[in-house]
């Protein structure tokens, strides 16, 4: 009997801390949750389309908080450091996959220190010239940037910015040689595409999309997988060279040894907020599609980003500024 009774007790002590971590998850959150992005204020626009998401659906304020700086480290950092407990939360963007090889001497390891949370959106950049360029085709650039070899110039948002990558990429695949010409954000590089001082730009589509419907700046392809939505008629960089493909993206992540119930529960949320059709419309107005998966799936993904990139900064010797 009191062998039988200890084994009772003892299964019992033994589940309280599984009882006690879903009963947390089921009562979370009962206070204000900071959703951290290391970008500039204005770089935030999905997270605060699913900060209000959440929001309304959890009851409690998620208050977006920019913390930019050293390419997102900081911001990635302060994340990193806080308590697990689910109340401080990372805007994941593609510069996590990419900092993980352009930088040797970070104070964490993204994969190890941060779980994914959920996937939210990808973003498709667009490879666009300046009109002064001849070329109306992926094929025609190249064929023009081989005869005029470190004769163009390819601006970026900064270097090891996405902008930059995907050129690199762009030029390791077509096997051409382009000047890269790094900027302080995509506004000064989009100026100077649309005044001639640099040719080509591999940058996001939101900021450039008027300019290309007005004839101010030609476009040639889009980078993701797929062609565009908003604009169908593109066609993809991987049409005319396969297996080449490039994209931002954004989802949430959480400091390690965040309870998985809080982890699930976030997910369960963010991945309804993706099947809204308001969300879904809202997105498309940033000129992005819907990411939805688990958190495996996210880490998934993540780790061969972070791979994927490694390649293409290696080979380019790309190194921080």
């Amino acid at each position: 009997m009191k062998r039988r009774q200890f084994l009772h007790l003892a299964a019992a002590a033994a589940a309280l801390p599984a009882v006690s971590r879903i009963a947390w998850a089921q009562t979370y959150p009962s206070r204000p949750v900071r959703l951290i992005v290391a970008t500039p204020a204005g770089g935030g626009d999905v997270a605060r389309l699913m900060g209000q998401w959440l929001s309304e659906r959890l009851g409690q304020p998620f208050v977006i908080e920019n913390r930019p700086g050293a390419g997102t480290n900081i911001g990635t950092e302060a994340v990193v450091r806080a308590p697990p407990d689910g109340y401080t939360l990372l805007l994941v963007n593609a510069a996590s996959a990419i900092n993980a090889t352009l930088y040797t001497k970070l104070n964490f390891n993204f994969i190890r220190d941060i779980v994914p949370v959920a996937s939210i959106i990808r973003q498709s950049l667009v490879m666009q010239v300046n009109p002064s360029v001849p070329a109306k085709t992926v094929p025609e650039f190249i064929g023009y940037a081989k005869v005029n070899p470190g004769k163009l110039s390819m601006a970026s948002g900064g270097n090891g910015a996405p902008s930059h990558i995907a050129g690199e990429l762009f030029k390791m695949m077509a096997g051409v040689n382009l000047v890269h010409v790094p900027y302080r954000g995509a506004v000064p590089a989009l100026t100077d595409l649309l005044g001639g001082q640099v040719q080509v730009y591999f940058g996001p589509m939101p900021a450039s999309i008027e300019y290309i419907k007005t004839g101010k700046l030609r476009a040639l392809a889009v980078t993701a997988a797929a062609r565009a939505e908003a604009l169908p008629d593109l066609p993809t960089v991987g049409e005319f060279m396969p297996g080449y493909e490039a994209s931002s993206w954004n989802g949430v992540g959480a400091p390690k040894n965040t309870p998985v119930e809080i982890v699930a529960k976030l997910n369960t949320e963010i991945n309804a907020a993706l099947a809204d059709p308001k969300m879904k419309a809202s997105v498309a107005d940033l000129g992005s599609i819907v990411f939805p998966g688990s958190p495996t799936e996210f880490a998934t993904f993540i780790a061969a980003e972070t791979e994927k990139w490694a390649k293409v900064i290696r080979f380019a010797g790309i190194k921080a500024s």
